[in-house]
């Protein structure tokens, strides 16, 4: 059985987020020694396995919650917008409609074309914004300005460490507060 928090956070040597990992292939890179540096308020997870007679002791291996790993970083760092989706859009923009600046439940909540999808508006972080059903329906077709219903923040591209976040999964606090310490000044997520 796993623990809530079994997501491991790796980094490269230099501290960029890579990717979340599993529990099991986090410690393949402790027992292969490929690990540069760990962080986290103490383990994540203790692994046992067989003993060894001729030391007569239990191997052992502490997965920490945040690992960078020695060698070259796996990711473009030019290539830095996290992949788009609805719940990291609603998320980004905090539940609160862009137009009415009124919170709901996801559920509540659209993905909303500043630029409308008909006239050449992409699915891109630039151009969509959270919005409820009402406010949606009522601006249409139409540009916000057309509608007469301006926005009441203006969209983003999320960073890198914010796009970590924006994934919701379960982080523990120590992870969440180390990626939240990282994040741009001015940062929604903050």
């Amino acid at each position: 059985m796993h623990p809530l928090h079994s997501h491991v956070l790796q980094l490269d040597i230099q501290g960029t987020p890579q990717a979340w990992i599993s529990l099991e292939h986090a410690a393949l890179y402790v027992a292969t020694g490929s690990v540069a540096w760990v962080d986290g308020d103490g383990p994540l997870a203790t692994l046992r396995g067989g003993f060894n007679v001729e030391r007569g002791r239990q191997s052992v291996i502490d997965v920490h919650p945040i690992i960078a790993l020695a060698g070259a970083s796996r990711v473009n760092l030019f290539d830095v917008a996290p992949a788009f989706s609805k719940r990291k859009l609603l998320r980004r923009d905090r539940m609160t409609c862009a137009y009415c600046a009124q919170r709901f439940t996801e559920r509540d909540l659209q993905c909303e074309h500043i630029v409308p999808e008909s006239r050449g508006g992409g699915w891109t972080w630039m151009n969509l914004v959270a919005a409820c059903g009402a406010c949606n329906g009522r601006k249409a077709d139409r540009t916000p300005e057309e509608a007469r219903m301006p926005l009441v923040y203006l969209p983003y591209v999320p960073s890198r460490f914010e796009g970590f976040l924006l994934e919701g999964r379960h982080i523990r606090a120590d992870v969440h507060e180390w990626l939240a310490a990282r994040l741009p000044k001015g940062s929604r997520l903050s």
